[in-house]
């Protein structure tokens, strides 16, 4: 997809047309720091969050326990980033080749397709969690039904079919293309015409992002408003300082999510725009032709890090994923320390920054 920014290699006829009239800057030395920064940086993000996503599957799979609704949202969020995180490895060394895919066509179709699948799939899957946890606080009783286990997976499953049938045009079109001006074969998108690049990115934007992401917002400052009414009222009442405490922890980490959502998705998805812009010739120049290239590179390796931080705070710092991960590794240790540990499960309640139960439920 053009909104994938390892590579953006407009066609020669498109490129003339754009830059004839402007002498392009020497930023060979620009590109030399892509090179060095970004391979180093997303090799850090794929082996912290395998390791990550890898540990939640690992608990996850062999608690005795059934999951709960929550829970099944977060399990295939983690295996959607550990799929994006297992094909990130194939651009970094694209990258460090300057741009010169070596793998073959096959790998640049399915990685390409992969991490598109990832981009669509984990974004919904917070929209998920994020509705979850509305009904959860805000509708407590009235959407018992929505929020089944049954009802869970099919959202998982539709959510999955979603992002498959959006990642498609990516599998279709990627392919490797030799670019005798750079003397590379560069895994690109080679679309039939400009204008699918212009949809295509558009799509990418309103459905991946615009409309997922205002609903990730609206959902989560729904329950942090809730959360505060509930806080107002239990200060009112004089109630026990603990449950105001655990409400304020609470509205803390929801802020959290969503902020760390828009910090490492925002940059990227505006470069996306003024890509549009750029393609569609209401900016032009070669200089802005650069700019946007370097933008979309370093935008994409901060979105990366969500993958890597999903993990983190979605569910390490949940007392109750914390609970079944020392109820799973009791079962392999010897008996005295498993003690130890349930008396450690007991102390980490007084610490809990993710203190309601029904959050997970």
């Amino acid at each position: 997809m053009t909104a994938m920014p390892l590579l953006n290699v407009p066609s020669s006829n498109q490129s003339e047309n754009k830059s004839n009239s402007t002498i392009c800057p020497d930023l060979n030395d620009w590109w030399e720091i892509v090179y060095y920064i970004v391979p180093k940086y997303i090799d850090t993000i794929c082996i912290i969050g395998m390791l990550g996503n890898v540990f939640v599957l690992f608990t996850y799979s062999l608690h005795k326990g059934p999951l709960k609704t929550a829970e099944i949202y977060l399990m295939n969020l983690a295996v959607a980033d550990l799929i994006f995180l297992t094909c990130l490895p194939f651009w970094t060394e694209n990258i460090r080749n300057k741009f010169n895919w070596p793998f073959g066509n096959f790998l640049c179709r399915s990685t390409s397709a992969s991490i598109s699948l990832n981009m669509y799939t984990s974004i919904y899957l917070l929209v998920a969690v994020s509705v979850d946890r509305y009904l959860t606080f805000v509708h407590t009783l009235n959407h018992r039904g929505i929020r089944s286990k049954t009802m869970a997976k099919g959202i998982c499953l539709l959510t999955w079919f979603f992002g498959i049938l959006l990642s498609v045009p990516t599998f279709m079109f990627r392919t490797v293309k030799y670019f005798p001006l750079w003397n590379i074969s560069a895994c690109i998108l080679d679309f039939p015409t400009p204008t699918w690049v212009t949809a295509e990115s558009l799509v990418f934007s309103i459905v991946g992002f615009a409309l997922p992401s205002t609903a990730i917002i609206f959902f989560n400052f729904s329950t942090l408003r809730s959360l505060q009414k509930q806080a107002r009222e239990q200060r009112a009442l004089r109630t026990n300082s603990c449950k105001e405490h655990k409400g304020t922890k609470a509205t803390r980490l929801i802020f959290t999510v969503v902020l760390m959502f828009i910090l490492c998705w925002t940059p990227y998805h505006f470069f996306v725009f003024l890509d549009i812009l750029y393609e569609t010739e209401v900016i032009k120049g070669c200089l802005w032709g650069e700019l946007l290239n370097f933008g979309e590179q370093f935008g994409y390796t901060l979105a990366t890090t969500n993958s890597c931080i999903n993990p983190v705070i979605y569910v390490f710092v949940g007392k109750y994923f914390r609970q079944k991960f020392l109820e799973v590794f009791s079962q392999f240790v010897p008996c005295g320390f498993h003690l130890s540990c349930v008396s450690f499960k007991e102390k980490s309640s007084y610490f809990n920054v993710f203190p309601f139960r029904s959050s997970l439920a």
